[in-house]
């Protein structure tokens, strides 16, 4: 009896180490994360919304998981150097980016890339998104939408608007706006938003639709008006701008937003941790007022949830596209 007993003891002494090994590469190692230093891409140069929310968010997991969290900016190509570089990484975790609407929105939409926007990511988390906002310079003299329409009808073939480049949002959404509100403005494309809104301010172009953030300056300034706004509900930046939705338009909920992506399959308890992590940070009314300096609001999201509206947005702004013809692969 004394024998099976040593026996028996010895066995269980045997198998446990094993037992222990089996799950050391899964539950233990991800339960740890992260086990090693963590890049967030920004895919654009220091400086604006994508970076901050970048800086925001590493400060912010190094904070509550420990361990490193450095940024990489990354520019170029639109984001597409970025993100092949994301979509090309290992799926551990310890390469994420920053996902927003010019790299797994618009940029999807309207050109050929060399990776699948959903296929080849992870979708992390949304962070947040700031409505694009209808402006007109002050001298014009139109303090509402139906006055900008009014005008723009009354003028046919001699208003122009500026956007921050084909196929970028400030762009996509005023095509949709001229669709759904039948009128006609040609389309001036710049090297990014600043360029348009200094022109529109000196009156070579008559409206734009930059990101809230961009603008904001200039309508506090009183150089620029605000007509409508993005989203489902009005800013509390600017309480007393309608909506498209209040101003008759649906559908315009389009917002300049931002997330954290990885490469396709980082561990699902990864990302569970990640988003978890994210989410409760942004619940904190610190972090809030940290982004509301780029006029964000916090948007959070499940994984699957953040997915979705990844998915959505592509095919909104794809059959736009087609619809007006716009493309940056001629």
């Amino acid at each position: 009896m004394k024998r099976r007993t040593f026996l028996a003891h010895s066995s269980a002494a045997i198998a446990l180490p094993t037992l222990l090994a089996g799950r050391s590469s899964s539950s233990f190692a991800q339960a740890a994360y992260p086990t090693k230093p963590v890049k967030i891409i920004a895919p654009v140069a220091p400086g604006g919304g994508v970076d901050l929310v970048a800086r925001t968010i590493a400060d912010r997991l190094q904070k509550s998981l420990g361990g490193t969290f450095i940024v990489d900016n990354m520019a170029g190509g639109g984001g597409v150097i970025a993100s092949q570089a994301v979509a090309r990484a290992a799926p551990d975790g310890a390469t994420l980016m920053v996902g927003y609407v010019a790299t797994h929105g618009t940029n999807p939409a309207v050109r050929k890339l060399p990776f699948d926007t959903q296929k080849d990511f992870s979708a992390i988390a949304m962070v947040g998104g700031t409505p694009n906002v209808l402006v007109v310079p002050t001298a014009l003299k139109l303090t509402s939408l139906k006055a900008f329409l009014d005008h723009a009808r009354a003028n046919p073939g001699k208003l122009s608007y500026g956007s921050a480049g084909v196929g970028s949002l400030t762009h996509l959404a005023m095509e949709q706006f001229k669709l759904a509100a039948n009128f006609f403005s040609v389309h001036v494309a710049y090297r990014g938003i600043g360029p348009a809104l200094t022109d529109l301010m000196g009156g070579q172009t008559q409206s734009s639709f930059p990101g809230l953030a961009a603008a904001l300056p200039h309508i506090k300034g009183g150089r620029l008006v605000p007509l409508a706004v993005t989203g489902l509900k009005r800013h509390p930046l600017l309480p007393n701008v309608p909506t498209f939705d209040e101003s008759g338009f649906k559908d315009f909920t389009g917002v300049q937003w931002y997330g954290i992506v990885g490469p396709a399959g980082i561990p699902a308890e990864i990302v569970a941790k990640l988003n978890a992590t994210i989410n409760q940070n942004l619940a904190m009314p610190d972090l809030a007022e940290r982004l509301s300096g780029e006029a964000l609001e916090p948007m959070p999201m499940t994984p699957q949830a953040f997915g979705k509206y990844m998915a959505d947005d592509v095919a909104r702004w794809k059959k736009l596209a087609i619809e007006r013809k716009i493309t940056l692969d001629e």
